[in-house]
Formats: C-alpha cells, structure tokens, sequence
C-alpha cells in the first residue's frame, strides 16, 4: 500500500484542494476518537453491560461538544465535493441526464464498504441469534454496532438533493443558503413557540442542507472575498447565535444527544445546531492557509491521501473496534473502574490504544471495498430513460433501510424488533434488504454500457 499511496501523492494534480481532503479525513477522526472516549461501559450485578455516556456522568464536559461535533465540516465538505463532480459529469455529458451516473460516482465508494459492513454483521447477529448467544456486552453491541449508519443515510440525501440545491445556488447564491437557514428557524419556531407536531422532523433536511450549501458557496470562491472577512463573520455569527439560543432558549448546551434529554440538538437537528456548524465552518475556513502550508510537505500528505484511502472503512467499523475492546476486558475478568474516576481515565490511553490497533486490523481485511475496481470506474454511461428515477428510487431506498438500521439495530433478527422511519415501521430483515435493493438499482441505474 505504501508506493501506491506515494504514487497517489506525487500524482496530485496542481489544482486540487488538499485542504478538503485534511477536513474529511479529521472530522470523520475526530468522530471515531470522540466515541471511544465518551462511550463509558458498566457491568451490572447481573452481569449485562450497559454502554452510557461520559458527558452525562460528568456534565461539566459538554461545552467540549462545540468542538468534537464535528460532522457539520464533513457534511460542508461534501458540499463542496458534490458540486465540482456534478458539474464535471454535466461538462462532459452536454444536454443529457447525468443524475443516474452521478450518483453511483458519488456514492459508490460510500456504499460498499457500508454494504459489507451490514452483511457481515447481519450474517454474524442472526448466527448468534440462532445459537441463542447473547448477555455480557453482546446484547449492547448488536444494538449499538449500527448506530453511525445515520450518517450515512443523511450523506445519502445530500448527494440526492444535489442537483437541484445546486441550481438554486447558481441562480441565488448566499440568498438558496439563507431561504434553508430561514426554513430551519421556521421549524424551531413551529416547535417550540407553537407546538407544532412532528414539524421538527423537517430540519434533518434544512439544517444539514444549509450546511451542505456552504460547501456549494466554498467551491464558488464566496467564502472568501477581498477586503470581507466572510470566515470571520460566519464563526462569530454562528458562535454567537448557538450561545444565545442556549443561554435563552430551550436548547441543551450538549451538540451531541445526552440520555434522558427532553430536547436534543441532535436528533432531530435544532437550529442552535445549525449556528454550531456555521460556526465550525467559520473557524476551519478561517485556518485554511497555514494547513495549506503545512500539507505542502510530502510526508504530511501522503498521511493525508493514506488516511482518506480508508477513512470510511474505519469510521463503519470503528465502534466493532471499541466494543470489542471492552468485551475482551469483561470476558478477561478485568474490573472496569468506575466511569470517570482517576482509574478509568488513567486506563483511557490504553483502551483507545487497543481500539485503534483493532481497527486497524478490521481496516485492513475491509479496506478493498472501498476501492471500487478499473472495470467498473471506467464502465461507458449511457443513461437510459429510466435510469433516473431508477437511481432516485435506489438512494430512497437505501436512506430508509439505513436509517431503520441505525435505529433498530442488528438485535431482535428474529423477534421482530422495530422503529419508525418517517411514518414507515421497520425491522432489521426490512432495513437490510431495503439498503440491498437500493444500492444494487443505484449501481445498475449509473452503470449501463453504451451501445
């Protein structure tokens, strides 16, 4: 792997941003060390595990949250990908339909490795499930293993909407961007000052589109203009109008959900979550000049092209990693000190140590999946007249068989165990054949052979 990445680097062309390559690969490490040192695991006098959260056992901590909920940058980071491999596919396809190929672009290095990670897990919970394995830690796990899988269908809906959010910013620019910040204050004022039913479900799509529009506004140059400290603005702006709507409003101070919490930032996204991440954007626009000197040296970029190689392998599998870590201590008899003592934060480096070199392990016999094929990366596109709404159909698909996942988890395979989506009830069997069928029309519907 180290000379293809060496070649991979000094291959770079000129013009590419190295700076959005950094950001992908250290929000989605910034996600994956924030879970392994929050999660804090108790063992019960009946010997179940329990996985809970450190912010909640020592609330003092939460205001870390303004800086460690760092999916905003990811999603503000696709923004910007989105547009420039949109309009490269309309370029080349002058006057025809590239929605179908654009989207198994876009989304072919995210749903492979996703699909394996639902398939091997599913195939190992309903083994366990049939051998009538379970308690200690495995029960926990089988639930908590899928949860990350939101993100992925969130991502999903952003590439969707790309084509038509980005014609909204090409006529409209700041104003496409603004009419989202306004609809996500709508809903909250929906919610809160009226109480409005279910209206806060809306803002999974305006807060995280919002976001998603600045990275369309990022790769136009509108972030930046001279003599207009636009970044500047945008941080204290969004820095600002979190803290307000938090010191006033109904708002928790945690960015991520606590247990037990009648509100959530989170789930559904708030608009002071919203503020966050333009805050975040802010501040990451603003040192983009001396990282971009920094990733001018070799050896820091080729880290840079090594990690964005197998960062979403690493990010699906990186709670198997953590909890298998926990499970080995409890299957070895080591007592699990109290969460937030000086014991269990004297054994955080050696947990998190552990964690990584599993996932490590777990990157390695998974990465492949995320390098899709010469074959199908040059396969001809010649869009058929239904291969739109047959791509469209394949990515709805796969949104809802992610999202009932990560909700209901790969336990109760056989019970029936299950979640609402939207107004669609979901079991695991559902969800992962939902997600099959999904990416198997994308692929089909951005991959026909031309003549």
């Amino acid at each position: 792997m180290g000379s293809s990445v060496r070649e991979l680097a000094e291959k770079t062309p000129a013009g590419r941003d190295r700076y959005i390559d950094l950001l992908r690969v250290a929000s989605l490490g910034t996600v994956v060390v924030g879970h392994w040192l929050m999660a804090a695991v108790t063992v019960g006098d009946d010997g179940h595990a329990e996985v809970g959260n450190l912010l909640a056992v020592v609330p003092g901590l939460q205001p870390l949250t303004w800086l460690l909920q760092i999916m905003p940058v990811f999603f503000f980071v696709g923004g910007f990908s989105h547009a420039l491999s949109y309009r490269s596919l309309r370029r080349k396809t002058p006057g025809g339909s590239v929605y179908s190929a654009f989207l198994r672009a876009r989304l072919q290095r995210l749903l492979r490795p996703t699909m394996v990670f639902i398939g091997v897990w599913g195939a190992a919970a309903l083994l366990l499930q049939l051998l009538g394995e379970g308690g200690a830690l495995l029960d926990v796990t089988l639930r908590l293993v899928a949860q990350p899988l939101w993100f992925i269908g969130i991502y999903l809906a952003m590439v969707a909407f790309t084509p038509p959010l980005l014609r909204l910013h090409e006529r409209y620019g700041w104003g496409a961007f603004g009419g989202l910040v306004l609809a996500a204050g709508a809903v909250d004022t929906a919610r809160f000052a009226f109480g409005v039913p279910y209206v806060e479900f809306l803002n999974f799509a305006f807060v995280w589109l919002a976001v998603h529009q600045l990275g369309f506004l990022r790769a136009d140059g509108k972030l930046r203009m001279p003599g207009v400290p636009l970044p500047a603005a945008l941080a204290a702006a969004g820095l600002a109008g979190a803290a307000a709507l938090v010191a006033l409003g109904p708002y928790p101070l945690s960015m991520v959900g606590m247990p037990g919490e009648r509100v959530s930032n989170m789930a559904p996204p708030t608009f002071a979550l919203l503020c966050h991440g333009m805050w975040l954007v802010g501040a990451v626009e603003l040192l983009r000049q001396p990282a971009v000197r920094w990733l001018a040296r070799p050896r820091v970029w080729r880290g840079v092209v090594a990690a964005n190689g197998v960062s979403m392998t690493a990010f699906l599998w990186h709670l198997t990693a953590m909890l298998g870590v926990y499970g080995t201590l409890i299957a070895a008899d080591v007592p699990l000190p109290e969460p937030a003592s000086a014991a269990w934060w004297a054994q955080v480096p050696l947990r998190m140590a552990a964690a990584a070199l599993l996932t490590a392990v777990l990157v390695a016999a998974f990465r492949r999946f995320e390098r899709p094929s010469r074959a199908r990366e040059s396969a001809a596109v010649a869009p058929g007249p239904v291969s739109g709404p047959a791509a469209a159909l394949g990515v709805a698909l796969c949104l809802f068989g992610v999202l009932g996942l990560s909700m209901v988890g790969f336990g109760g395979l056989l019970e029936g165990r299950t979640a609402m989506v939207v107004a669609v009830r979901m079991t695991a069997p559902v969800a992962v054949g939902m997600a099959l069928a999904g990416w198997l029309l994308v692929e089909r519907a951005g991959r026909r052979p031309a003549g």
